[in-house]
């Protein structure tokens, strides 16, 4: 039996690049003393996310705009070192930006995700994304995601049609907008975060990794929340809505197989009678 000792962060990170590796090294040493081999930090960790989802005046310049071989990434690379880390930044390519996610070892970038789904006004800072994808790690064969993109089935199923063994989806999920709860744990926002996180990894019989901001940053209010879920939806750890770091271990390969035994979700798919429009859906 092999098990793989994961973990996913809910942590607060700013518009302050240097300070934010600064977290990040932290969190990944703590990590490697806990025999982690697997991490993954939130949405928008490198450079902070952006200060307002609706359309105010409460913007600024946004994060600091990395390149995806730059020395900001290099060092993230090199933090890592023999561990596998997942960390959201945003990505300069050309006159785009996009919000983005990447995965690391020393030895350099193994995957990359462009977040497609945008809420809000968040289309107004960030181009979107246009594709999902698995790819292997030393750690198993993995697909990423960025927050609004779990909203969608889709998503999910494109990467554990794509050989996807652990989903990792990280996140700047903050509480409700409106009416919002006096407790961040009776959230409804919240309850929509973990729904999510269970759906995801249950309906795809997938190990589901979920890393959150956590804390506040201009004008949203984050509900933390991250967790280890395994392919029957089960949650093995979870941070509550105060920041911390979820850590589970689990045989992969076992859990997916025990998982997809009897009844297979991807195996017993019948995609001839999915006839699914294109077209868009009006609201």
């Amino acid at each position: 039996m092999t098990t793989l000792r994961m973990a996913a962060v809910a942590a607060e990170f700013g518009r302050d690049l240097e300070e934010d590796f600064q977290i990040a090294e932290r969190l990944i040493k703590e990590a490697r003393e806990e025999g982690v081999r697997l991490l993954a930090l939130p949405e928008a960790c490198l450079g902070g996310y952006l200060l307002s989802l609706d359309d105010s005046t409460e913007l600024d310049e946004g994060p600091p705009a990395l390149a995806l071989d730059g020395p900001e990434i290099r060092r993230l690379a090199s933090l890592a070192g023999e561990m596998t880390v997942v960390a959201g930044y945003c990505e300069a390519a050309g006159e785009a930006r996009y919000n983005s996610v990447v995965c690391v070892t020393g030895d350099g970038v193994l995957g990359n995700h462009r977040k497609v789904h945008q809420p809000l006004s968040e289309d107004a800072s960030y181009a979107s994304g246009d594709r999902f994808h698995a790819f292997d790690t030393p750690v198993g064969r993995i697909g990423m995601m960025i927050c609004y993109d779990k909203a969608f089935p889709e998503s999910a199923r494109a990467l554990a049609l794509d050989g996807a063994e652990i989903g990792v989806c990280v996140s700047a999920w903050p509480g409700s907008r409106t009416n919002a709860a006096a407790s961040l744990e009776e959230d409804r926002w919240k309850r929509r975060f973990d729904l999510f996180d269970r759906a995801r990894a249950l309906e795809n019989q997938i190990v589901w990794l979920s890393a959150n901001q956590a804390g506040t940053f201009g004008s949203l209010r984050f509900v933390g929340s991250a967790k280890v879920v395994d392919p029957g939806g089960e949650i093995l750890a979870d941070t509550g809505v105060a920041a911390g770091v979820a850590v589970a271990e689990l045989d992969v390969a076992q859990a997916l197989e025990t998982a997809r035994r009897s009844m297979g979700h991807l195996r017993d798919r019948r995609p001839e009678t999915y006839d699914i429009p294109t077209g868009a859906v009006s609201a």
